[in-house]
């Protein structure tokens, strides 16, 4: 008695040695209480570790049991209820009465049938969505390891790139591909340096507004802004911006500079500029444009009165000057 209790130990020890939905569902006890009267029929002896061996060939190393167990977070529950429902009933006829191995063949082929039916009409993940951040919503359910598989994503995103003219607005946002929960908090943080290294970020603000934004960039706003989700405190992404605010002057001067870079071009050759898209707005002129432009034309109009006013008296002078040259004459003749 004592030698059959140490090899039903010892077979269990194997059985449990590995997982899958199975065994993350059915206790031990259980599938030696299922096992216990399992006869072989070739040699019409009592053999529980071959009711595990059929165990596993039908459960454990069945692909199509492990695939159906794929489901989204939240539902393992339903492939416990499932799986208990199929082989519970079993264990209980089957406790301590003898039963000849086509018999557990055919009831366990048929209950790993159903959950498999069963089980690959829930749910599945949404998926996974590189190349960044801990996506709750992705993660699946590994009937090897008894536990949720997550994408396994870096929570850091890579490094963007932005550039802005001189006073123009800019935006960015704390966007990302995959589900995030209903209570998150996003933190904005900034560093005047291009960096990814967290302590170097200074926080600006902190709540749940996905966008930050800029009115009027100016060159001190150069440098590298975090964008970081939390929910319940744990961290799911950090999103980086590094943002190059480019002076008015430099604009001007690259500008100019591919006028003349065309100016060299051979005659009849022209570079092709990229077309705007449909309903695109046109580009504005720089500040300092538009004021010297203004400041030219209001003294171009305080040149024009003037000379509109100087004109009319300066012919009225000479008309008077020669009428008096005419009485001049007059007065010598006479």
């Amino acid at each position: 008695m004592v030698g059959f209790v140490v090899r039903l130990l010892f077979l269990m020890s194997l059985f449990c040695g590995g997982l899958s939905c199975y065994k993350c569902f059915i206790d031990p006890g259980d599938s030696v209480r299922l096992c216990w009267g399992h006869i072989l029929s070739e040699h019409n002896i009592r053999n529980i570790d071959a009711c595990f061996k059929t165990l596993d060939r039908i459960f454990n190393n069945n692909p199509n049991v492990i695939m159906a167990g794929k489901v989204g977070r939240g539902y393992d529950t339903v492939l416990k209820e499932i799986m208990r429902s199929e082989i519970m009933h079993i264990v209980e006829e089957f406790d301590h009465h003898l039963n000849n191995d086509t018999v557990y063949e055919v009831r366990l082929k048929a209950a790993a049938d159903t959950f498999i039916t069963m089980a690959s009409g829930l749910p599945r993940a949404s998926g996974c969505f590189p190349p960044c951040g801990f996506q709750a919503h992705g993660t699946v359910y590994n009937c090897m390891t008894c536990q949720y598989d997550s994408c396994e994503f870096p929570l850091d995103c890579p490094l963007q790139e932005i550039t802005v003219e001189e006073n123009n607005r800019n935006q960015m946002w704390c966007h990302v591909p995959f589900v995030l929960p209903s209570d998150i908090q996003i933190v904005w943080r900034y560093a005047e340096i291009k960096t990814m290294l967290i302590d170097r970020f200074k926080e600006v603000t902190a709540g749940t507004d996905k966008l930050f934004s800029i009115p009027s960039a100016r060159l001190e706003h150069t440098g590298t802004y975090q964008c970081e989700i939390f929910s319940r405190e744990r961290s799911l992404v950090r999103i980086y911006y590094h943002l190059t605010v480019v002076a008015n002057e430099e604009v001007g001067h690259a500008e100019l500079q591919d006028v003349f870079d065309q100016a060299l071009l051979p005659a009849g050759q022209f570079r092709v500029l990229p077309t705007l898209p449909p309903f695109s707005l046109l580009r504005l002129p720089s500040d300092v444009l538009l004021t010297v432009s203004l400041t030219s034309l209001i003294l171009l109009l305080f040149i024009t009165i003037g000379v509109l006013y100087w004109w009319p008296s300066k012919k009225m002078d000479r008309e008077t000057e020669q009428e008096q040259e005419r009485h001049r004459y007059r007065f010598q003749f006479a």
